[in-house]
């Protein structure tokens, strides 16, 4: 692509830059939680919709979910915008700076576009902090003609792309036989002595499982007063692993220990899933490539994440494994800090902050345009992409 679109592209950033700030600071200055940031969509919507972009309201069945449209056909790059908070904490993940990221990339693009064939998607992510919103959307069918998925996240490194692993949650319920504990203790099934059996049974299994793989459990229900054997004990258990794959592996050991724990236990026990699944995410290597690249004009030099490193989960894994995806990480403070902590929450309204909110909007514009105008790069994304798949 031109030097002089991308010159262009800086300009109408900088043109930009006071409104999107505003956009930023009015999201983190009234935080919504997963699936009621309706404001949120308010203000994202209204900003597009001026701009001329057709909006659809509430879509994949979201009350807070959207997608904005410019243009016409494919080539389609979206943009994703997260932008739920989290309880208490507020936008102690940064969720204001990518919902404003990918409002202004969507806009500048739409701006400065002057005749390139395709479209530009804005798409409004409810409920990534829990609820799911990507997953749901990718069941929808909201990314079937799309052909790529950007989008950033602000962090405490400067990461190429994110290495998020597969995750999901279920609820294992042992019942068994109430009894009092002293007039007729053989007559009764103890559920929760079945349940505190099979955290043991994982903290066993725990020390042989693959590298990113683990299971963290809590007891939700152990029973009603101490003079009754309980008879139904419930915990609820988070699942993680490197890959989908591992992940379903490890869902099926969770399985066969609770059926182990309930014959040997004389219980019963049905094991069920609690949440929406993320899947682990497949980074676009030419397309996380072309962006790094934008982003070192402006300064910012991303590396690859650290071996070893895994930074929990994200619904934007199921979009990865749908469309050729990005999510790489730009720092707003030192490696020495953590998200979902109200330092972060104050660094996502920093100075620091808006500056890389700026560099992150011109990068995800400039890649966006390269997706619209280069078929070479979208073959190569999606020669990746499938190659992955097929791994």
């Amino acid at each position: 692509m031109s030097s002089s679109l991308y010159h262009r592209v800086h300009e109408e950033v900088a043109r930009r830059s006071e409104s999107l700030w505003s956009v930023a600071c009015a999201l983190h200055a009234d935080p919504e939680t997963a699936f009621a940031e309706h404001r949120a969509t308010a203000l994202l919507t209204g900003e597009l919709e001026r701009a001329g972009f057709t909006i659809r309201r509430n879509v994949a069945g979201l009350p807070t979910a959207f997608t904005a449209a410019s243009g016409r056909g494919r080539p389609t790059v979206a943009l994703l915008l997260e932008y739920d908070a989290l309880p208490g904490l507020g936008h102690a993940c940064g969720h204001n700076l990518i919902a404003a990221a990918g409002l202004g990339a969507a806009l500048v693009v739409d701006a400065v576009r002057q005749g390139t064939a395709g479209s530009v998607l804005a798409v409004g992510t409810p409920a990534e902090e829990g609820g799911g919103g990507k997953a749901l959307e990718v069941r929808a069918g909201i990314f079937d003609d799309v052909d790529a998925a950007l989008m950033f996240h602000p962090g405490v490194y400067d990461w190429a792309r994110a290495p998020l692993t597969a995750q999901e949650q279920y609820t294992v319920g042992f019942r068994g036989r109430a009894a009092h504990p002293t007039g007729n203790p053989t007559q009764g099934i103890d559920a929760l002595a079945a349940l505190i059996e099979l955290f043991n049974v994982l903290s066993a299994l725990g020390r042989r499982l693959p590298e990113g793989s683990h299971v963290q459990g809590i007891i939700t229900h152990g029973g009603t007063v101490t003079n009754i054997v309980p008879e139904y004990a419930e915990g609820r258990f988070g699942l993680r692993a490197l890959t989908t794959d591992a992940l379903d592996t490890l869902a099926e050991r969770l399985r066969t220990s609770a059926q182990g724990v309930a014959q040997a236990t004389a219980t019963s026990v049905e094991v069920e899933r609690a949440s929406i699944r993320y899947e682990h995410f497949r980074d676009s290597q030419v397309l996380s490539g072309r962006f790094a690249g934008h982003l070192d004009r402006a300064g910012i030099t991303l590396t690859p994440p650290e071996p070893g490193v895994h930074l929990g989960s994200s619904d934007i894994g199921n979009v990865s494994g749908r469309v050729p995806a990005i999510h790489p990480f730009v720092a707003i403070m030192g490696s020495d800090g953590s998200d979902h902590t109200p330092e972060f929450a104050r660094a996502a309204a920093s100075e620091r902050g808006r500056h890389v909110l700026m560099t992150v909007v011109e990068a995800l514009a400039c890649t966006a345009l390269d997706v619209l105008r280069d078929a070479d790069l979208r073959d190569q994304a999606w020669k990746g992409h499938d190659a992955g798949a097929a791994r």
